[in-house]
């Protein structure tokens, strides 16, 4: 199973729209996948979860989403330069041994022009010293809003053989 993760709890945000977008592509390859989205971690996870005090919510998701999966797919928007702080306070609650040995795919969104390709270099590091291996292959989507139709989805034929060309070296990996 591979679990794609949606990297900001922003309502409303246009990065679900590519996250689908990429299952689609892997559930057309006939892999299994299951969404994380840092949407559905508790109101109370910064001041619980990322102190120590695990919450049976967030246990339950990394149970369903991370611990049986064996690759992950992270698409993460633009923050300032990087990637949501929320997906980082996630990283840091949960238990290393729990990334350790998985294989990962990073794409990047953004409405500007570099498509996150800072972020996306920070979550390299920080994968690596989890001992994440990461697909070098990283997808960075620049002008987000003109990529994507009404229902968020990716229309762009040139991101979408992008994706299609990760997804291949993901499940190969």
């Amino acid at each position: 199973m591979f679990t794609l993760v949606c990297a900001t709890h922003r309502p409303e945000n246009k990065t679900l729209g590519v996250l689908r977008t990429y299952g689609d592509i892997l559930q057309s390859k006939g892999i299994q996948v299951t969404e994380l989205d840092m949407a559905h971690l508790p109101d109370s996870f910064i001041s619980s979860d990322g102190f120590g005090k695990r919450t049976d919510a967030v246990e339950k998701l990394i149970d369903e989403k991370l611990n049986h999966s064996e690759k992950l797919v992270v698409v993460a928007p633009e923050y300032n330069g990087s990637f949501p702080g929320i997906f980082k306070t996630f990283i840091d609650a949960v238990h290393p041994a729990v990334f350790r040995g998985k294989k990962v795919a990073l794409v990047g969104v953004a409405s500007g022009r570099a498509g996150n390709l800072r972020g996306l270099d920070h979550l390299t590091d920080i994968f690596h010293h989890l001992q994440v291996e990461v697909v070098s292959y990283k997808v960075p989507i620049s002008k987000l809003d003109e990529m994507i139709d009404d229902n968020g989805r990716v229309v762009n034929p040139e991101i979408i053989q992008a994706l299609e060309k990760q997804a291949e070296m993901l499940i190969n990996f």
